[in-house]
């Protein structure tokens, strides 16, 4: 067997260099960037979190239904509370229950919960996005700004009938 040479390594091209440099210096860039999207720029829902059980929170989202229901969607209720009220959506096997009717800018308190798997709040054109976790009581406060019809989507494989998962918020 022959050894390596001594110097088995061959220095650095200017090409590699500059790679290298671009690298290093976008790195730093985005390390930085980071702290200030989250501070400044705006894109992250606040929360809270509360600790829940499915048939409380079950609860909870009849009794915000039968209080402020105004309609009816294939069966699913339309409902339109108060501005600054809280306002309750559950995840459930294949179903966002149930539709929202909110005012734009006004601000809600919206409650997310699952109850049975791990769902995901896409909120479609917006593009906000929660994890809603069973268990779990997750409030975000949120103005709408825009009026028109926005679609809830599972973004998180909740089994067979995940594509179909499919909610509606209405703004007025």
């Amino acid at each position: 067997m022959l050894a390596p040479e001594q110097t088995w390594w061959k220095p650095m091209g200017r090409l590699e260099k500059t790679w290298l440099t671009v690298a290093l210096v976008w790195c730093i860039f985005l390390t930085i960037m980071m702290p200030l999207w989250y501070f400044m720029g705006k894109q992250n829902v606040p929360t809270e979190t509360y600790r829940t059980t499915p048939q409380d929170y079950a609860a909870k989202v009849n009794e915000f239904v039968a209080t402020y229901q105004v309609g009816e969607e294939n069966g699913v209720p339309i409902v339109a509370p108060p501005p600054g009220s809280d306002v309750y959506l559950r995840a459930s096997t294949w179903q966002w229950y149930p539709i929202l009717q909110l005012e734009k800018g006004k601000e809600y308190r919206l409650h997310v919960s699952s109850m049975d798997y791990n769902h995901g709040f896409s909120l479609q054109p917006v593009n906000i996005n929660l994890q809603v976790v069973p268990g779990y009581d997750y409030v975000a406060t949120i103005t709408p700004t825009t009026t028109g019809e926005f679609t809830i989507v599972c973004n998180e494989y909740c089994f067979l009938g995940h594509h179909t998962m499919i909610g509606k918020i209405i703004v007025k």
